[in-house]
């Protein structure tokens, strides 16, 4: 790992590993088939996991995230694979410069990220505009339950030989939300050393019925809310809820 980007996204996919993205590209592509909601806009799209995905199941992609560095590493994967896919820097609540989308998706909890309600207001109104009449908005966040309780729960701990880490979390300032503090002890290629570095972030959500109610004002119809990669409505101890809008 030659650079600060390369390692903090090597921890990221590791972290990530057991997300199932597959089941999130067949929740969208079972409401949005490819053939007839072509064009697809991936929010947050970190080292570009899903963008790729996306793509290889025959989507048009675009991807914009914050990070740079995330975006970078994105790019290396996706040339890796021989696809070439547009990507932005640019935060979600500052999105523009599209139009006539089929779909977008906010994967992974990515809204969470945004600390402010009105953030999370204006992104959902600037994808509105982005969107082509019947054009779909898919994402998902963490439940309250997930916030209030499990996240509660730390420290939690990983070790996999490559990457060990700690992991903090103590209440944000507002209600629903959290500061995550993690340590990583990273393997250097080709040693027994391990480097350490720390990554500290912060999330807060809202509850269902809120997002919902924001789509609605916005202009968005036929809001679905399901729960834990499942068709099941939320239940009070889901802890990851999906969100599915029509414009």
């Amino acid at each position: 790992m030659n650079s600060s980007y390369e390692r903090f996204a090597f921890v990221y996919d590791e972290l990530m590993q057991d997300v199932p993205y597959e089941q999130y590209v067949n929740w969208v592509k079972k409401h949005a088939p490819n053939e007839k909601y072509p064009r697809l806009l991936d929010v947050g799209c970190g080292t570009g996991t899903l963008s790729l995905l996306f793509h290889q199941k025959g989507y048009e992609v675009s991807g914009i995230d914050l990070s740079e560095e995330m975006l970078a590493v994105a790019y290396e994967r996706l040339q890796a694979n021989g696809v070439a896919i547009p990507l932005f820097a640019m935060s979600m609540d500052e999105l523009e410069g599209f139009s006539d989308l089929d779909v977008v998706t906010i994967p992974v909890d990515s809204i969470n990220y945004l600390g402010k309600s009105e953030a999370v207001v204006e992104t959902l109104k600037r994808i509105y505009d982005s969107l082509r009449k019947g054009g779909q908005l898919f994402f998902d966040v963490h439940s309250l339950f997930k916030m209030d309780h499990i996240f509660m729960e730390s420290p939690f701990t990983y070790d996999d030989g490559e990457v060990t880490y700690i992991w903090f979390t103590e209440p944000g300032e507002f209600e629903h939300s959290i500061y995550h503090q993690m340590t990583f002890f990273v393997k250097e290629q080709g040693s027994s050393l391990f480097e350490r570095f720390e990554e500290e972030h912060f999330q807060r959500t809202f509850p269902a019925n809120q997002y919902v109610e924001w789509l609605k004002e916005i202009g968005f119809t036929d809001v679905e809310v399901t729960a834990d990669w499942t068709d099941e409505s939320p239940t009070e101890e889901s802890e990851r809820i999906f969100i599915r809008a029509i414009k």
